[in-house]
């Protein structure tokens, strides 16, 4: 598995690497380091959602309320901050991750404990998320002359030469690293993915598992409404709308497999970063943003393709099935 996985993740960094070359004879200016900071700061909020995306996947459920999550979450933000514009930004980012942390336990309290499929779950929650935004805001926007300077500031500062919006998904990334390949609840992940009827015969719950895992996803995407809305100053119903596709298929194409089990935090990081590419690139060389979709979902296919040829020994199987 280990040999699998560095494979796809040598080649999708190849491929990155050979795109921004070709874009690079075309823009020269693409290939700036300043610039490629910039496609990468840009790419944050997708690294960190494709993480929590990962967790959920590799426990073999899906998280379709990722986007609707950053989106009541950066709504509450920006709300709590008009109120109290004087509140200190560390409290409104425990606030947003402490709200994320709850819509995550709902969508895992209803596949834990009620036993509903994933899928049915957070289609249900994100409609639900979605619509007490409106009920919060009553469908007002929150602009960016309402939000204190402070707030909007955060993701903006430079750090050594990054903005902090950069270094947050960094932080995460080398966080959850730690947390997949050091502790027993990332091992977890792998073991319930990979064989749930062996995972319980080896100890594990594998709903209490699931359960955690919606938690970590919901947390992040909390983490990233906050990020989102004081990044572009404003708050409203829809912002981040169909944004939870990007997020799965950042997933896929950076080789996490679908059933559950196989699939690398850097894979997933790598898969955002070859949609930031594509979006970034499109425009400087003008060729149509349309064309972003062809491109990601000709990726897509290519991506399940590649997963579907994985044998089963790639999962992390502790018992097989007979014969």
């Amino acid at each position: 598995m280990k040999n699998s996985a560095i494979s796809r993740e040598t080649i999708l960094a190849i491929v990155i690497i050979s795109l921004i070359l070709i874009i690079s004879t075309r823009f020269p200016a693409f290939i700036e380091i300043n610039n490629l900071l910039a496609v990468f700061n840009d790419s944050a909020p997708l690294m960190i959602l494709a993480i929590a995306q990962m967790v959920v996947i590799l426990t073999r459920c899906i998280d379709l309320s990722v986007a609707a999550i950053l989106a009541l979450t950066g709504m509450i933000c920006a709300m709590v901050n008009v109120a109290f514009p004087e509140l200190p930004i560390v409290f409104i980012i425990l606030i947003s991750i402490l709200t994320g942390l709850f819509l995550g336990a709902i969508n895992g309290f209803f596949v834990w404990i009620v036993k509903i499929p994933p899928i049915v779950v957070t289609l249900g929650t994100m409609t639900i998320y979605r619509g007490l935004i409106f009920v919060i805001s009553e469908g007002k926007w929150v602009n960016a002359h309402e939000m204190s300077e402070g707030f909007k500031a955060f993701p903006r500062e430079h750090f050594f030469f990054m903005p902090m919006l950069s270094w947050v998904a960094i932080i995460v990334i080398i966080l959850f690293y730690i947390l997949l390949s050091r502790f027993p609840l990332g091992r977890s992940f792998y073991a319930i993915g990979g064989n749930p009827y062996a995972a319980v015969y080896a100890g594990l719950n594998v709903g209490k598992t699931q359960f955690l895992a919606f938690v970590l996803s919901g947390g992040l995407s909390g983490l990233v409404g906050y990020l989102w809305v004081s990044r572009y100053s404003v708050a409203y119903v829809d912002i981040a709308i169909g944004f939870e596709l990007d997020v799965v298929a950042a997933c896929v194409i950076g080789g996490i497999s679908i059933m559950g089990g196989v699939g690398s935090l850097i894979g997933a990081v790598q898969g955002a970063l070859f949609l930031g590419v594509i979006k970034n690139a499109l425009p400087v060389i003008n060729i149509s943003p349309f064309w972003q979709m062809a491109i990601s979902g000709s990726a897509i296919v290519i991506a399940v393709i590649l997963n579907a040829k994985s044998t089963a020994r790639k999962g992390r199987n502790i018992l097989k099935k007979e014969k």
